[in-house]
């Protein structure tokens, strides 16, 4: 077997620091999304299937905030601006969006709650930003959010003392999914 030269080692080691570079890049994403959904760090809000079964007598205030990428042509607002709630309570907010475009839109809603330590505790059992959403030109649509703050929040050391939650979302121009879907499976077929 021939040994590699000085300059070749050099490249291959090169080749390799890029290689591995390249993977560490690929992976920090999912990488990064698992961590703030297990930890709610970035104010990551957690996901249950379920409502709480303990409401405590300690209200807390949720507040509700919207935001459009200036890509998107959406009005986009809460319904609310807050809530009072029993900690466990499940809450029921609603936000509307409308298409001021002349073209069908796909948006995606990102969010997070502030303060960033509550969301851990901060619950959403459906939402509307699971899901991309399409509007038609002038198209106007109701989407609710259900949610609760998990009663554990009041014994965590960082967040126990919060009692004022803000939810936000924004909405980002996409390209629709099953638009995507639809025209692979015409070609499948064709």
């Amino acid at each position: 077997m021939k040994r590699l030269s000085p300059e070749g080692r050099t490249v291959a080691m090169l080749v390799g620091v890029v290689v591995t570079m390249g993977a560490l890049a690929w992976a920090a994403v999912p990488f990064y999304n698992w961590f703030c959904k297990v930890t709610g760090f970035g104010g990551t809000t957690q996901v249950s299937q379920s409502l709480s079964d303990q409401v405590l007598d300690e209200v807390v205030t949720v507040r509700f905030d919207a935001n459009t990428d200036s890509n998107l042509d959406w009005t986009f607002r809460p319904m609310q601006t807050r809530m009072d709630m029993k900690i466990g309570e499940s809450g029921l907010a609603f936000y509307e969006a409308t298409n001021t475009s002349d073209r069908p839109l796909t948006g995606t809603a990102s969010y997070n709650v502030a303060p960033e330590v509550t969301g851990y505790y901060f619950i959403k059992v459906e939402c509307f930003c699971f899901t991309e959403q399409t509007l038609q030109p002038g198209e106007s649509i109701e989407m609710p959010v259900s949610f609760y703050v998990d009663p554990e929040l009041v014994t965590d050391r960082d967040a126990g003392h919060v009692r004022d939650i803000t939810l936000s979302y924004t909405f980002h121009l996409t390209e629709p999914r099953r638009a995507a879907l639809d025209t692979g499976a015409a070609d499948t077929i064709n």
